[in-house]
């Protein structure tokens, strides 16, 4: 454990990316914020931060709780942060929405063959 880790290290070391370096371009691309604030990727972090991380269409809202430059287990990584109860009831009712969505919208059996596949290609052509 150190003093002063870089906060795209230290995403890396909680397993919130599976890479470093999507972890420092997800910090570039603006989808971390430290503390209010959009951050480099060698801003150092501090026990006590807040950091938003938007993936996809999960946003996490987490404190940091410890601080780590190496990846360890997954039993680690969790202890180094705690996530807002508003975030988990956020992240909890957008995942009830889409199994509603997918549910509403059940995938076909199986694939369209050559045939369905033209008729397909003729009706969006017109």
């Amino acid at each position: 454990m150190t003093d002063n880790v870089r906060i795209d290290k230290w995403l890396w070391a909680a397993r919130f990316f599976k890479i470093r370096s999507l972890a420092t371009e997800a910090v570039k691309g603006g989808h971390i914020w430290l503390n209010g604030t959009r951050s480099k990727a060698s801003k150092n972090v501090q026990v006590g931060d807040e950091i938003i991380i938007q993936k996809g269409s999960e946003q996490f809202t987490i404190h940091i709780t410890g601080l780590a430059d190496k990846r360890g287990s997954a039993t680690i990584a969790q202890g180094l942060y705690t996530e807002t109860e508003t975030s988990i009831a956020a992240r909890k009712k957008l995942s009830e929405q889409h199994k509603f969505n997918a549910a509403s919208a059940p995938a076909p059996d199986k694939r369209p063959d050559k045939r369905a596949r033209r008729q397909i290609t003729r009706l969006k052509s017109r």
